[in-house]
């Protein structure tokens, strides 16, 4: 039988060697770019494909494991003991090459698409330009988080012409910022306006111009420091500013900014650009994410969205933050998520914090519990990943104006606005003027005018008196001690079996949020002053670590975390992980690691590369 087939193969392969010249050898599996990009939904279909990479990016690992918090969280795993997060790594760790081949394969795309964009004349000239435009844009945006993170790289800007074409140097870093800022402005004339798309999860005029307003920012400081980028930095954010059109404005509520990305809510005012996610892994979307998921409150309850929270906030990182700012509360959650067994959503509140019990706050920025996407998927999110708001780009306006001309009252006024919607509107302190007497229990306590709401108190008695009143605990503001108000609310004590007592109420006021004057009277105190507040404002949005190395004080500001964390902590050999990463941010951390290494494997791949310094 075996016989048999092998003559039978014998003679099949001597006919196909006959009639070889005879065969259409083009493959029928495969496009050439002249025969695609013919229409305007191929245009489209290759413009999503670019717009993935996007995705893929900020999906997981870029929110707790790439050490881009800087200062503002530590990483609560027991595994893996070694890596970014701890800056205990080499080359060729694979979350470098990952990132890296994800970068270049979305320019890659982009590459193919602009070298083909005009293939049919046909095709509205509006389309074509629109497709170009960001696409452009999309191929620079990659170019800046390489240049980020690499220093300089190789700047491929055409589909290669040959297999063989792969030795490709190093750019400077100067000259990467050079072509992000050419390619930035040009497609800033044509793609869209925001208004006109109606939502932030596509590149629109406002998102260039405000993305354009950071690249400067990052030019002209470290390592690059073309300082004359301040003043492009300067008009780009102010040209969002002044877009009357768009009319951008800050979102009246801080979370509400946030709940809103969770629950799949637009809100083009204040989110001025996102990366999109839909999804559960169970329907028909499988892009998802991973924010609420690696970054969120812990919980194993699927019904308030399970979080395998990765990260916990420094004690610095809350300490940063002042009394009446409500921000805090909401970026560093107040509360643990009850067990599996516990209803969906249950809280537990912290009641108190100190040095010591500040590190064990989970980041609170993204809650699972808003979600609208059900059943919850258990390693996957369909929250919307931030990357311009427009409460950055305020703050990079007034930053880039303050170098320039040091602290103009546009400058201050620009902070201030981003201060004062995030501070507290609520009860500031109570005063007992009369404790009363006879009360035999805690009488009801109500606050009436004022403006506001929200208010849940109850009153403390002690031998026969009112001593004080406690709010309850609010998960959004950290107590429920109202929100709205615009003057003081009267306060009456009624029941206990008692009589007389009396208090008064002061509120937080917009000038309590206020820059303080020290913080105003020079270009120094100035800048000091808006490194903090980034951190304040932008918490675990992925941008401390980028900041803090382009205002040149990374490594300073790291040695200073690992010794206030040993300080407050003390050197701890349980958990492990813990002292790990006191002594990973500490002597770990050298000038080398303002600069990601090469991946090993590029390096292998094209010859013409070389090595970052100190890898």
């Amino acid at each position: 039988m075996k016989y048999r087939n092998l003559l039978i193969a014998v003679f099949i392969l001597a006919g196909f060697t006959g009639c070889v010249e005879k065969l259409d050898r083009k493959p029928k599996d495969f496009l050439e770019p002249a025969d695609y990009y013919r229409t305007a939904e191929q245009l489209n279909i290759a413009l999503n494909g670019v717009y993935d990479n996007l995705g893929t990016l900020y999906s997981n690992p870029i929110h707790f494991r790439f050490g881009f918090e800087g200062d503002e969280h530590w990483y609560v795993k027991n595994s893996p003991l070694s890596g970014l997060h701890i800056y205990d790594y080499t080359a060729a760790h694979p979350d470098f090459q990952s990132f890296w081949s994800n970068l270049y394969i979305g320019i890659g795309r982009a590459n193919y698409l602009l070298a083909n964009v005009d293939n049919n004349p046909s095709i509205d000239a509006a389309i074509r330009s629109k497709v170009k435009g960001e696409a452009l844009f999309l191929r620079a945006y990659y170019y800046f988080m390489l240049v980020q993170s690499f220093g300089g790289v190789p700047l491929v800007l055409e589909p290669p012409k040959s297999l063989n074409d792969v030795d490709v140097p190093k750019a400077t870093a100067k000259a990467v910022y050079e072509r992000i800022i050419a390619d930035m402005t040009q497609a800033e004339a044509l793609v869209a306006p925001i208004q006109q798309l109606g939502f932030g999860g596509r590149v629109n005029k406002s998102a260039v111009r405000g993305i354009l307003a950071r690249v400067c920012l990052h030019m002209a400081g470290y390592p690059v420091r073309e300082t004359a980028k301040y003043l492009e930095a300067r008009n780009w954010a102010k040209k969002v500013i002044d877009d009357a059109e768009a009319g951008h404005a800050l979102n009246p509520s801080y979370p509400g900014v946030f709940i809103n990305l969770i629950s799949d809510k637009y809100d083009i005012k204040e989110s001025l650009w996102e990366v999109e996610y839909w999804g559960n892994k169970s329907d028909a979307y499988t892009e998802t994410g991973s924010l609420g998921d690696v970054n969120g409150p812990a919980t194993q309850n699927t019904q308030t969205g399970f979080a395998y929270a990765g990260i916990k906030a420094t004690a610095d990182n809350y300490y940063r933050y002042q009394e009446g700012d409500a921000r805090r509360d909401w970026c560093i959650a107040t509360f643990n998520y009850g067990t599996a067994s516990q209803p969906a959503n249950h809280k537990v509140f912290l009641t108190s914090v100190n040095r010591n019990t500040a590190y064990n706050r989970w980041p609170g920025k993204y809650r699972r519990e808003y979600e609208i996407v059900l059943p919850k998927n258990n390693t996957g999110t369909p929250t919307n990943c931030p990357l311009l708001r427009f409460s950055d780009v305020l703050l990079m306006f007034a930053e880039a104006e303050n170098e320039i001309s040091g602290p103009t009252p546009d400058a201050i006024e620009a902070v201030n606005k981003v201060r004062r919607r995030g501070w507290s509107s609520g009860i500031k302190s109570v005063t007992i003027t009369n404790g009363g007497e006879g009360y035999t229990t805690a009488p009801t306590v109500t606050f009436t005018g004022g403006g506001g709401s929200g208010i849940t108190a109850t009153a403390t008695v002690a031998g026969g008196k009112v001593t004080g009143i406690v709010f309850a605990n609010d998960a959004m503001y950290g107590k429920a001690n109202g929100t709205g108000y615009t003057s003081a609310p009267a306060i009456s004590f009624i029941g206990g079996n008692g009589s007389g007592a009396a208090a008064t109420a002061t509120i937080y006021t917009a000038a309590d949020a206020e820059m303080p004057a020290a913080a105003t009277a020079g270009k120094d105190q100035f800048r000091k002053f808006i490194q903090d507040e980034r951190s304040r404002e932008l918490n675990g949005e992925t941008f401390r670590k980028a900041d803090l190395i382009r205002w040149g004080i990374f490594v300073e500001r790291m040695h200073t975390l690992s010794a206030t964390i040993e300080k407050d902590l003390g050197t701890l050999t349980t958990p492990a992980y813990l002292n790990l990463f006191i002594k990973g941010f500490g002597p770990n951390i050298t000038e080398r690691n303002t600069l990601w290494p090469i991946p090993t494997k590029e390096l292998t791949l094209n010859r013409a590369l070389t090595q970052n310094p100190g890898w």
